[in-house]
């Protein structure tokens, strides 16, 4: 392995390295090093060499599971006996549900009504205790702060929490080891947990590592934060990727602006293809969030960007796997 730098285990960033290799340590026990993938008709219609990343095989079906993981492991037993919340939109929620099952701790996890009923059985199936709210922001918190006046639990921020990130850096330090010719990131961006986590990993192991996030175009707060130099909120979003929904907050923000090289935007229906081309080709099943890695590397705006010329070895994030295929069950039983 390369040498590690120490320009990104400054103390103003939530995490560093150190970090995340402790929390690599903690939550060696309980994760899956998820598979990269590679394929040589997919190199082929990049131009370059793909590596997938594959955290749509971690456990709960996404990478939210690191985080939560070594958010939960990280408390001591006062703080766990009285439980954890978080408010969440899916992957979180089902992977706070089940690192708190791990730990025999309850978790209680406040879910907008609009949330994918794939995501909320699996909250469910892991033994969350459910919390309705409505789909707005200000609903959510309001409804997860009343939980922690009534039971004392601990907040479990879905990605603005240092430990939260640390978990997810995890991920960096894995794909490294196991593709350590990689030049160039491409993650996924919304509040920013996983791609702060990657950045601060992958840039302290290879400082000249590019880290790119991945964005709709119907939510696209990341790339307007990045143009403004400060954090954009959008007055609403619209994009089929529902992980990606959400936006920066103070702790995910710095590392964005400091160490993320650029962000990528995707319409939706080049999300859709991405998707198809992961069924079709690498023989997964990849929710939207998780596709828009390998449509950001396919679309003319990567392409053409003379910046991007010598991204020759790219490894893109899968970030999760939980599609609801219930229209697709439904239609084939109406057959």
């Amino acid at each position: 392995m390369m040498e590690e730098k120490s320009e990104t285990s400054s103390h103003e960033y939530a995490a560093n390295i150190s970090t995340i290799r402790d929390a690599e340590k903690r939550i060696r026990p309980f994760v899956h090093k998820t598979p990269v993938l590679t394929s040589e008709t997919l190199n082929s219609l990049a131009g370059r060499k793909l590596h997938f990343k594959c955290e749509s095989f971690q456990k709960g079906g996404a990478f939210k599971f690191r985080g939560a993981c070594n958010a939960v492991f990280s408390l001591d037993d006062a703080q766990a006996a009285k439980g954890v919340v978080t408010h969440s939109s899916g992957n979180h929620a089902a992977a706070l549900a089940l690192a708190a099952k791990l730990r025999g701790i309850p978790a209680y996890i406040v879910i907008p009504k609009n949330a994918p009923k794939c995501k909320v059985d699996n909250v469910i199936r892991h033994g969350g205790q459910v919390i309705w709210s409505e789909s707005n922001v200000k609903s959510r918190e309001d409804v997860a702060t009343k939980v922690l006046q009534d039971t004392g639990s601990v907040l479990i921020h879905p990605y603005n929490d240092g430990r939260i990130i640390s978990g997810q850096g995890t991920v960096s330090l894995e794909l490294l080891e196991q593709a350590p010719q990689i030049d160039t990131i491409i993650v996924p961006i919304s509040g920013g947990g996983l791609i702060s986590g990657v950045a601060l990993a992958a840039k302290s192991i290879n400082p000249a590592i590019r880290v790119l996030g991945a964005e709709p175009r119907g939510a696209d707060d990341a790339a307007k934060s990045k143009a403004a130099g400060r954090i954009i909120k959008l007055p609403e979003v619209n994009t089929i990727a529902d992980g990606l929904r959400a936006f920066l907050g103070d702790l995910t923000w710095p590392v964005v602006q400091d160490l993320v090289d650029d962000i990528i935007t995707v319409d939706d229906k080049e999300i859709i293809a991405a998707m198809r081309l992961c069924y079709e080709i690498l023989k997964i099943s990849v929710e939207p969030s998780g596709a828009i890695g390998l449509a950001a590397v396919l679309s003319d705006g990567f392409r053409n960007n003379p910046a991007w010329n010598k991204c020759n070895n790219v490894g893109i994030v899968i970030s999760g796997g939980n599609l609801d295929l219930s229209v697709l069950w439904d239609s084939l039983n109406n057959l």
